[in-house]
């Protein structure tokens, strides 16, 4: 299923970005390169890929949406960013009819080594709407604004500027633990459709690591790769 996303700066809180770096001193010299990372597919293979994949985990996604969160709509619909402009990057927002919609670019699906890596980043971004962290960071998101913008005006400052900055710390307070959550259910989604989700966390050994950065949007990618391995192990 492929179409056009106009609507990917609305999706802003719901993203999951997973961009890979552009930047010399975040790649590893050639040599490395060689003897570390599995080579690219073909396109043909990359499309292939993707579609098998499709089929197999979004039947499994939507079963483990209805059973632990019955009240959500559990119809995913898998779309593609077709612009090749786009960065790897990979997403989870809802439509105007609350559909929950998992978006991938078409660079991601070009990037992933193989089925594992694309059904665990599938995985994850499904168990995004499943926990439920899209309206939870935009709660947390409205309640920061409006502390930002009470204590802006008690001390004499902007209050526009209190309540964005309160609205940014508000959103960011829990992103971690969001994506540990989803990497997590993630992990669940990806074995019982039938993949290695350790195989496919292998994709955060290509992605810059974030570090435990304050107020950072991600988890170090040691937590994330250690995550899933323990939850597999319990599997």
């Amino acid at each position: 299923m492929r179409i056009l996303l106009p609507f990917l700066a609305a999706a802003a809180l719901g993203a999951c970005t997973v961009e890979t770096a552009n930047t010399p001193a975040s790649q590893p010299a050639p040599s490395a390169v060689k003897k570390s990372e599995p080579p690219k597919v073909s396109s043909r293979t990359a499309v292939a890929n993707f579609q098998a994949v499709v089929r197999q985990v979004e039947p499994v996604a939507e079963r483990e949406c209805r059973a632990r969160a019955p009240d959500l709509n559990c119809d995913f619909k898998i779309v593609v960013d077709e612009r090749t402009n786009q960065p790897p990057n990979a997403f989870q927002t809802l439509d105007r009819s609350g559909r929950p919609i998992l978006g991938f670019t078409i660079a991601l699906i070009a990037d992933a080594r193989n089925r594992d890596e694309i059904a665990f980043v599938m995985g994850h971004e499904a168990a995004h709407h499943i926990e439920k962290h899209l309206s939870k960071q935009q709660q947390t998101a409205m309640g920061g604004a409006i502390l930002g913008g009470i204590i802006a005006a008690s001390v004499g400052l902007d209050v526009n500027a209190g309540q964005q900055l309160g609205g940014t710390v508000g959103a960011r307070a829990y992103s971690k633990n969001n994506e540990l959550e989803a990497d997590a259910l993630g992990t669940v989604i990806a074995k019982r459709a039938g993949y290695d989700p350790v195989r496919g966390a292998a994709f955060f050994t290509r992605i810059p690591d974030p570090g435990d950065r304050f107020l950072g949007t991600h988890p170090p990618n040691a937590s994330r790769i250690d995550t899933v391995r323990r939850v597999n192990s319990q599997l």
